[in-house]
């Protein structure tokens, strides 16, 4: 299957050519407002929304970004992430408290809550808006932007069934709720909820177990670059000591440097050529 060329707006399942304009996404969210607008409308999405709050909470984050693009037959919305060092040290800190989850279903990390909380109304209401056609619905986004994004789809679901998402894809997603809201979803989203890891990626191994878990549905990324839909412990052990060794000179460098969101979409890239 080649590199596809262009967004394919009818569809409405997950396939790896779709992950990858998601994948092309969430890095567009890191751009600014203009580069935003123009790479959505070479894509073919006539309607952008931006989504950007400022806030002060009790880590180091300064605000929440993401925007929503739609056309008539789809509409996505892609979190803005955050640097890997920063995202790691506030994420490390066990004392964090959770917080009630969407619907009040099960706890989350303190610092997802506030960063979607201050973002969510105006998410929403894009989506309510530009939703007029039955359009697909997807959430997309990477680091702390994959948090979000599978926050945002399990709050509209659980809040109203009928704004179910059919797809929400993710990469170097840190570990989100609690085991309650992972079961929420993996029941919910079934067959719609992906997230992607990259070998060593030191985010989707934060915040702490056991207070912290992920969805169940994984594709990993291995050492050489090839997607898995499984791994075993054993296997995955293995592959990850390989990463570590990759580069003799900084083997503590990698679980960052897997992180970036370039190397999320070089892996795609090549599984697709």
């Amino acid at each position: 299957m080649p590199v596809p060329s262009t967004v394919d707006h009818r569809t409405r399942s997950y396939s790896l050519a779709h992950a990858y304009w998601l994948a092309r996404a969430s890095d567009l969210s890191y751009k600014d407002e203009a580069t935003i607008e123009e790479l959505a409308r070479q894509w073919g999405f006539d309607r952008v929304r931006h989504h950007r709050t400022r806030f002060t909470p009790p880590f180091p984050l300064e605000d929440t970004q993401a925007f929503t693009m739609a056309s008539d037959q789809m509409i996505i919305t892609a979190f803005r992430g955050t640097e890997p060092a920063q995202i790691r040290d506030w994420l490390s800190d066990a004392a964090t408290p959770p917080w009630p989850g969407p619907a009040k279903t099960g706890y989350v990390h303190y610092g997802f809550a506030q960063a979607l909380d201050s973002v969510f109304p105006s998410v929403r209401k894009a989506v309510e808006e530009f939703r007029s056609n039955g359009q697909s619905l997807w959430f997309t986004g990477h680091s702390l932007g994959g948090a979000l994004a599978m926050l945002s789809g399990a709050r509209l679901y659980l809040e109203d069934p009928r704004l179910l998402a059919d797809g929400v894809v993710t990469f170097g997603q840190p570990r989100t709720c609690d085991h309650l809201l992972a079961a929420a979803c993996n029941k919910g989203f079934k067959q719609r909820l992906y997230r992607f890891v990259n070998n060593n990626d030191i985010v989707p191994q934060l915040p702490p177990e056991p207070a912290f878990t992920h969805v169940d549905t994984v594709r990993y990324i291995d050492s050489g670059g090839k997607i898995h839909e499984s791994t075993s412990f054993l296997g995955g052990l293995a592959d990850r000591a390989k990463g570590l060794t990759a580069d003799a000179f900084a083997p503590a460098s990698d679980g960052v440097r897997d992180h970036f969101m370039r190397n999320y979409l070089a892996a795609l890239e090549q599984n697709l050529s």
